[in-house]
């Protein structure tokens, strides 16, 4: 099933302290919040944030791709403190190769928490178990050795590093690349948590219906 199957719809994915969803308007201050901060997209591709009201433009601009289904990131939600702290999806999906690149943003303030790799685990497992992708890939500038861990936790193999690949923000840069392989990650059993969690909301409407006749 392609990504825009899902990212049209009502896609969430839950973890045990995230839950990854669609991003909505409401979520414009948390958002801005932490990408007006210089070194939140140090290492990407977008500049800081100017104002509260471009971001709020940038998520209403994103309610019309989700629908058009050309749009496959998601907010992080903090479930402790229902909090958006960042977002994380597919950049891109290539239908021809079964081939997802995920990436993934999170506020500097939940840094070193271990949550970008829970996000990141989420994702991966939604790309082989749901999709069907064949392979995960994960890009980075050099220099974002956190980002680069974070992929090699979740299991994912540094293959190295493409020189000049991208002009970002006036330089050239070299960018960093780790994969994994649904062989290797299937090398264990596992389990699908999106398909898991459609299979017990079944079976709660089923229990509930019976439980009111």
């Amino acid at each position: 099933m392609q990504p825009a199957y899902y990212f049209s719809r009502n896609l969430s994915l839950e973890t045990e302290r995230l839950l990854l969803r669609k991003i909505i308007p409401s979520d414009a201050p948390d958002m801005y919040d932490y990408a007006k901060r210089p070194e939140t997209s140090r290492y990407l591709l977008w500049f800081p944030h100017s104002s509260l009201s471009a971001t709020l433009e940038l998520i209403r601009y994103l309610q019309k791709e989700y629908s058009a289904g050309k749009f496959f990131d998601l907010g992080v939600i903090y479930k402790p403190t229902g909090k958006m702290i960042g977002t994380a999806g597919l950049t891109s999906y290539d239908e021809k190769n079964r081939c997802a690149e995920l990436g993934y943003v999170l506020s500097p303030d939940y840094w070193h928490m271990g949550l970008a790799a829970e996000a990141l685990e989420a994702l991966i497992n939604f790309s082989f178990c749901e999709i069907g992708a064949h392979r995960v890939e994960a890009r980075y500038i050099e220099g974002n050795e956190n980002s680069r861990r974070v992929m090699e936790k979740c299991g994912m193999r540094f293959e190295g590093i493409a020189r000049g690949k991208m002009y970002v923000k006036g330089a050239y840069r070299n960018i960093g690349c780790c994969s994994l392989l649904a062989e290797e990650y299937f090398a264990v059993p596992r389990v699908n948590l999106y398909g898991s969690k459609k299979k017990t909301a079944i079976l709660d409407r089923i229990i509930n219906r019976i439980n009111k006749n």
